[in-house]
């Protein structure tokens, strides 16, 4: 559904070197922090940027050879891109007719019901809920194959967001071979949507793991000193000297459950790898 590889781009104090790959019927999440390459990498995949080297191949194909066709099958929201504040929803739908072939006009509408938008009052009034919901609602009303989702979630209420992961969800169930690439710093909506999770940080993927994997074998080691001298570390990815001792992550759960019954031990979680990850030492 789209593979990236070596998509690199080059500004001097940043630089972006980044493989991943969509596979048709998945959610990925990219996640980590502000400035680590997420918004760099969707634009590079859109063409918004012109990359230094690198291939992007969208629904099969070189994207730089997309032709209208396959761009309509994309559905995309940005975090700094957005409709003018001006128009109303009854504005904008004969533009999203004119747009795109496939636009779904009463879906659009039901959805724009179902979620409390109205049609007739300017765009610069709506809360900032009300305008994600707006652009991700346009992004899956036009029978795209394919959601390119940059942090959608950003700066939504526990309601809205569950709101705006509702519209995703029943986006896939209609289709078994759509998929959504998605960026997030909120890792709960991550956990709950997302197949599988790549991290990036400093412009580089430094993990990739299907989700059930990540939340069912990766834990926190939570151990002191002594324990931390007798410890096989062969499954530690990375360590953090703590108060107590150390804090190591492992994706091999199980082996120190079963080898070392006295550690404690506590379930993984993508805030946990987020963290770990970036501060924590290789050993």
């Amino acid at each position: 559904m789209l593979k990236i590889e070596g998509l690199k781009k080059n500004y001097g104090a940043f630089a972006l070197d980044c493989s991943l790959e969509i596979r048709p019927g998945c959610v990925t999440g990219l996640i980590g922090q502000n400035g680590a390459g997420k918004s760099t990498t969707f634009k590079g995949v859109l063409g918004l940027i012109r990359p230094d080297s690198g291939t992007v191949r969208v629904l099969g194909q070189d994207s730089r050879t997309l032709g209208k066709r396959e761009k309509q099958q994309l559905g995309v929201v940005l975090s700094d891109s957005g409709f003018s504040g001006y128009l109303t929803v009854k504005d904008i739908v004969p533009v999203l007719e004119s747009l795109y072939e496939k636009f779904d006009k009463p879906f659009f509408l039901e959805q724009l019901r179902k979620f409390g938008l109205p049609d007739n009052k300017k765009i610069k009034e709506f809360s900032t809920g009300m305008k994600v919901k707006l652009k991700v609602l346009v992004a899956v009303s036009h029978d795209a194959r394919l959601l390119i989702l940059d942090e959608p979630t950003a700066g939504l209420d526990v309601v809205a967001r569950d709101e705006l992961l509702d519209i995703l969800r029943e986006f896939m169930e209609r289709d078994g071979e759509r998929s959504i690439l998605i960026s997030s710093h909120i890792s709960g909506d991550l956990e709950s949507l997302c197949d599988d999770i790549y991290m990036i940080h400093e412009g580089k993927i430094i993990l990739h793991e299907d989700t059930d994997t990540l939340l069912d074998e990766y834990a926190l080691l939570k151990i002191d000193e002594r324990q931390f001298d007798m410890l096989d570390k062969r499954y530690v990815l990375r360590c953090k000297k703590e108060s107590f001792g150390y804090s190591c992550l492992t994706d091999q759960k199980r082996y120190y459950m079963e080898n070392y019954p006295k550690l404690t031990i506590e379930k993984g979680s993508i805030d946990n790898v987020i963290t770990m990850m970036i501060r924590g030492a290789a050993l």
